[in-house]
């Protein structure tokens, strides 16, 4: 399902709780992660329906290398011959996308967490864990990525030892990948909150991480899972905080 313009010119593509997004820039676009292997279709659909096509998109930036964000990486990267960006940190991940750190123990999750079970059977339906390697990667390794859109990089780990967070300063956005979600697909909890230690490796490195996003001040604050949040970066991570880990 495509969410057009969830911030100017930033447009939300999302399937089974999984997001993704595509930045508009003087006619070209921005890929920013890459969802579910099954998400090719979906993607050629939203473009579109905004008038766009596959040749369009210039360059991918993920903002972590978890599964679930590299699902199409690899076809992006080797038929549209597009750059793939990912934090150094992350590289590992993008090469073996299931074997990613955790704080706690994924089992207790699927035990315990019963309401998640319908996300978790969607991802399954989905080919979620079983992305394409990515065979060639940008590192990203400046302040502000030469890409459509010109996002200046937020480095927040703690969810990945790589993870980074994208600021548009003159769309008073932030798209913060899995750093801060509205939904968390492993206890289906929704509002303001960082994923479970089921999938985030250092949960007291992801809450200090937090302070970067609350910084930039952005009105809108776009996530990996979830809806957006318009109420302010600063009210999110206030309440993200106050949830803690989980």
């Amino acid at each position: 399902m495509l969410i057009p313009n969830v911030a100017p010119g930033i447009h939300c593509v999302t399937e089974s709780h999984v997001n993704f997004f595509l930045v508009e820039d003087a006619g070209k676009l921005l890929l920013v992660d890459a969802g579910l292997p099954t998400c090719w279709r979906l993607l050629e659909a939203a473009l579109t329906e905004l008038g766009r096509r596959l040749g369009d998109i210039e360059a991918l930036v993920l903002t972590h290398g978890h599964f679930d964000h590299l699902g199409i990486a690899e076809r992006v990267r080797a038929e549209l011959g597009v750059p793939v960006y990912v934090h150094e940190n992350d590289v590992p991940l993008t090469r073996h996308p299931r074997q990613y750190g955790r704080a706690r123990p994924l089992t207790g999750y699927l035990l315990t967490q019963l309401r998640a079970l319908p996300v978790v059977a969607g991802l399954l339906a989905r080919r979620a864990w079983w992305p394409k390697p990515v065979r060639k990667i940008e590192r990203i390794r400046t302040e502000v990525l030469p890409v459509p859109g010109n996002p200046r990089v937020l480095f927040t780990p703690g969810h990945t030892l790589g993870h980074c967070a994208l600021h548009f300063p003159d769309r008073d956005a932030v798209i913060a990948g899995d750093a801060v979600v509205t939904f968390d697909p492993y206890r289906a909890t929704t509002g303001p909150q960082i994923v479970s230690g089921a999938a985030t490796v250092d949960e007291e490195r992801a809450l200090a991480s937090l302070d970067l996003i609350a910084r930039t001040g952005a009105g809108t604050v776009l996530v990996g899972h979830g809806p957006a949040w318009t109420e302010g970066a600063e009210k999110m991570v206030e309440l993200a905080r106050r949830r803690g880990p989980s």
